[in-house]
């Protein structure tokens, strides 16, 4: 008989940068899946790492080789002082998303850092990590990952909106799972934030106090990605190819390029939550507490927001992570090709044992 409970560190880096989140929480079958929080923390990431991980895809594969090992003897420090500090014992395994290097699925290729032997090795536990690298062998996108746990943890919600690095959407059509990339979010935002000496744009002051330049809203509007079907995700490369370049090529203030991307992250969200109206849509990711892009979404839709607790805004893409490692270890399917565009369901995901 399969094993029903489980204790499991669930560990997350994004590409928005904000620190490497990490949950214990308690899962259990009975019929459905529950979830139980224990514990969270998000350590940020010190200079000397920010600088380094915002530069990933500068760096070639050889660079890239060694840099995975030092961040993962650095993943390893993270979280062995989480368990230090809230003293966890008696668990069942670490499940870990590492740190997207690189994602190019269109060329078969994605490569997450901190996902390397060592780890259990380092943490004398067994460790789940490096869920996407099968999805994109299979030919899926190897992402987005986390609707599986919003088919099976949050299917009270319609919709299940995520305002991370870039925003993903998660619904169910037909019976089937769907879920897409649908924009950059914070990776933009912060960034142009940083100019102004800001970490990010707190609450969206900043954008809802300058004008809208219309002429790059169209041309963020018109890019071509936001035609494609699903499956389709984003990558930081994608960001560096077509969204700085859009930009750079305008005589305009940094806080019209922060105002108007706010604009063009709620059309392009708006047109992908619009599918129902009065749906209800679970909003997490950083971007809920961007009190002016929530209000331009409403605004766009007629769809009732839920913004949870802190708890849940911040960690749940670390809570879904730390599913996929239970669900892997069930050797049960943790990746839908409904979401990816994979050849199957599978399980994904490698597990490592000291």
């Amino acid at each position: 008989m399969k094993k029903n409970l489980f204790r499991v560190i669930g560990v997350m880096s994004g590409t928005s940068l904000d620190g490497i989140d990490l949950v214990l929480v308690e899962f259990e079958y009975q019929g459905v899946w529950r979830y139980n929080i224990k514990h969270s923390e998000t350590v940020k990431y010190p200079d000397t790492w920010y600088q380094i991980l915002k530069d990933l895809v500068k760096f070639s594969d050889d660079q890239l080789q060694v840099i995975d090992t030092d961040y993962t003897t650095f993943l390893t420090e993270v979280i062995q002082g989480f368990i230090n500090k809230f003293q966890i014992k008696d668990f069942d395994a670490i499940c870990s998303h590492g740190h997207t290097a690189k994602h190019e699925p269109d060329k078969g290729y994605t490569y997450q850092i901190g996902n390397l032997p060592i780890l259990a090795k380092k943490l004398g536990q067994a460790v789940v990590c490096d869920f996407r690298v099968q999805d994109v062998a299979l030919g899926g996108q190897g992402a987005p990952l986390v609707p599986i746990g919003d088919k099976l943890l949050f299917s009270d919600f319609d919709f299940c909106l995520n305002l991370g690095g870039f925003a993903n959407v998660s619904f169910s059509r037909d019976g089937e799972r769907v879920a897409y990339d649908i924009c950059p979010v914070n990776i933009v935002l912060n960034h142009y934030a940083k100019q102004l000496g800001f970490d990010y744009d707190d609450g969206g002051s900043i954008a809802s106090n300058a004008s809208l330049d219309e002429p790059l809203l169209r041309a963020l509007n018109g890019l071509n990605f936001y035609k494609q079907t699903f499956p389709k995700s984003l990558g930081i490369e994608w960001v560096h190819s077509e969204i700085f370049p859009l930009i750079n090529e305008k005589d305009i203030s940094t806080e019209v390029v922060l105002r108007t991307l706010t604009e063009h992250i709620s059309d392009q969200i708006g047109l992908a939550i619009k599918m129902k109206p009065e749906a209800s849509v679970l909003i997490t990711g950083g971007g809920a507490y961007n009190t002016f892009l929530i209000q331009r979404i409403k605004e766009k839709t007629l769809n009732r927001l839920h913004i949870p607790d802190r708890t849940l805004i911040e960690f749940k893409e670390a809570i879904i992570f730390g599913f996929l490692g239970v669900l892997k270890l069930r050797n049960e399917v943790n990746c839908l090709k409904s979401v990816t565009g994979a050849s199957k369901n599978h399980s994904s995901g490698k597990i490592f044992t000291p």
